[in-house]
């Protein structure tokens, strides 16, 4: 594997949108920048970056959730690839062996981890879906946190990030009205 540069991005709300305060909600972001093997041609073998997603999150998951001050709770990730690439190349990275060690690093994980790919320039963004870890439907985890790299992804390259956070949105309301649909 051909690793450019890792991070870590670590977010505490501490109050809403209208500076209401709320108890601490922490949001950690593990991010690897990689080049793709596969990166400007076709071809139907994309275990190369099965492999490599699995890899990257055994690697570096686990420093996210230590990151957190309290217990995991939610979960997303996402890739970014470069303009050499294919979405179906972040789907490879993201999908069949990357969400095994996201769970073991979580102590379980029941529901299926909110995911998002797209093709994007240097400095392209992404937002990241979180999602509660055990609980599909829980309408008050249902989040995003917006990633971005300046020098990232080249055209041969992918983003691949990894989300977890500690707690839902700030005040969340949306859960507990009258569901009609």
């Amino acid at each position: 594997m051909d690793l450019r540069k890792t991070a870590l991005i670590i977010e505490t709300t501490q109050a809403d949108g209208f500076g209401q305060t709320c108890a601490p909600i922490t949001r950690v972001v593990a991010i690897a920048v990689f080049r793709s093997p596969v990166a400007g041609r076709f071809t139907e073998d994309l275990s190369e970056l099965f492999d490599i997603g699995g890899t990257l999150a055994t690697r570096l998951f686990g420093d996210a959730v230590a990151a957190l001050p309290g217990p995991p709770v939610s979960y997303g990730k996402a890739a970014i690839v470069g303009v050499g690439g294919d979405m179906e190349h972040g789907g490879a990275v993201i999908h069949p062996k990357l969400g095994k060690p996201m769970r073991a690093a979580v102590g379980g994980g029941q529901a299926l981890i909110p995911s998002n790919v797209k093709i994007a320039s240097l400095g392209g963004s992404i937002d990241l879906p979180l999602g509660h870890k055990d609980e599909a439907w829980s309408f008050d985890h249902f989040d995003t946190i917006t990633i971005a790299i300046g020098d990232a992804p080249r055209p041969d390259e992918i983003v691949l990030c990894m989300g977890v956070a500690d707690g839902a949105r700030p005040h969340p309301r949306v859960g507990k009205g009258p569901i009609t649909s």
